[in-house]
């Protein structure tokens, strides 16, 4: 618990950080406090964005990689060795974004010498739909005997590819309607921000209808954008194998 939020307060202070420079810049620029304010709250809250941004696109690379996984342990098992070597043998031979956690797993069970505990814990770890799938199915395997994990592990990787090829061929086509929100958000930003390099312009805003003014407007743009995220969002696959 305390990791995560040293890492979330960790962000924040970067994103002030970075809000405190534009403003410095902005301020160097066009002499106004209050121009340059605005720019600091509008650089911060780019800046969170931006993080949280790069925190889902490993989310995503993460839920990409699990039809590799698969893919390895269909092989490992192909070449007579164990479900437990084949999940072992990830932490060297799996996707890269993937191993410290098949890492965490060995370890787990070069310590506790209990498969079942090591393998929820890896699951539990990850916390994606997909590897929900695939640990269940293992677990199941594990428990009952079953000889049809193969059988099992190749229907869990379709339909995990087909449903990334869909969820890809979306956000391509959302793709470029985001970028032209985004486009059309900035552009008047960038123009205050070329106009506030004259002084007449500067001291306009400087006043109290020029602060009603900024006001409105970065009320107007973080209505808009958070409207665009939300139309744009595509709906996140249910865990359907919660937590045991």
């Amino acid at each position: 618990m305390i990791l995560p939020r040293l890492k979330q307060l960790n962000l924040y202070v970067r994103s002030l950080i970075y809000g405190a420079l534009i403003a410095l810049i902005v301020f160097t620029l066009t002499s106004s406090l209050v121009i340059a304010s605005t720019f600091m709250l509008l650089s911060t809250a780019i800046s969170l964005v931006v993080s949280k941004h790069t925190n889902s696109k490993r989310f995503e690379a993460m839920n990409s990689a699990w039809p590799e996984v698969i893919d390895h342990l269909i092989t490992g098992l192909h070449s007579g060795l164990s479900i437990n070597e084949s999940l072992a043998g990830l932490a060297s031979r799996g996707p890269e974004i993937l191993r410290p956690l098949f890492t965490d797993f060995t370890t787990t069970m070069s310590k506790t010498g209990d498969f079942n505990l090591a393998l929820m814990k890896l699951k539990s770890d990850c916390g994606q739909p997909g590897s929900d799938q695939i640990f269940e199915s293992i677990y199941i395997s594990k428990a009952l005997g079953g000889s049809e994990l193969l059988t099992i592990l190749r229907t869990v990787g379709t339909f995990l590819r087909q449903d990334l090829a869909l969820r890809r061929e979306i956000e391509v086509k959302h793709g470029w309607i985001k970028n032209s929100a985004h486009l059309s958000a900035a552009a008047p930003w960038v123009l205050l921000l070329l106009l506030s390099t004259q002084p007449a312009t500067s001291r306009a805003f400087s006043t109290s209808s020029g602060v009603l003014v900024l006001s409105f407007g970065v009320a107007m743009t973080t209505i808009a954008y958070i409207w665009m995220a939300k139309l744009g969002k595509l709906p996140e696959v249910p865990r359907v194998f919660g937590e045991r």
